[in-house]
């Protein structure tokens, strides 16, 4: 028997956005110009931008599908689908020297040493499905 692994990748969201108008700028020459032409805006297109968490699962389902097809028509049988995690994280800490503290009873007081703070946050999701297929003997 034949085994057969296909990877179907996974594609990030796409957020379309609009610029905002811009007026034209023309300039009025004579009496009789309309006013509709200096009215007159102009919308833009701007570039996809890709999101950064969020998988396009539609297309997905599309190319999954397109990969099953294939493999079924090449004569195989799928025995399993399983996915591919990835994620992101991102983080910041800082360490400050602190040379003063106010207090609520007596003012401002001398402090030595520092203060530290932080955060963080992370994520996951599918970067891909790997298909795992077996050929069909023939007989």
């Amino acid at each position: 028997m034949v085994n057969r692994v296909v990877l179907v990748k996974a594609f990030f969201e796409t957020e379309s956005q609009k610029r905002e108008p811009k007026v034209a700028n023309k300039k009025l020459d004579g009496w009789f110009a309309t006013v509709a032409e200096v009215n007159k805006k102009e919308v833009q297109q701007a570039e996809p931008e890709f999101t950064v968490s969020k998988i396009d699962s539609a297309r997905l389902a599309q190319d999954l599908e397109i990969a099953i097809n294939k493999l079924t028509i090449e004569g195989y049988v799928i025995q399993n689908i399983l996915p591919v995690i990835s994620g992101a994280y991102d983080y910041l800490f800082k360490t400050e020297e602190i040379t003063s503290s106010l207090s609520f009873f007596t003012g401002n007081e001398k402090v030595f040493g520092g203060a530290s703070f932080g955060f963080g946050f992370g994520y996951s999701y599918t970067d891909s499905l790997i298909i795992i297929a077996r050929k069909i003997a023939s007989e």
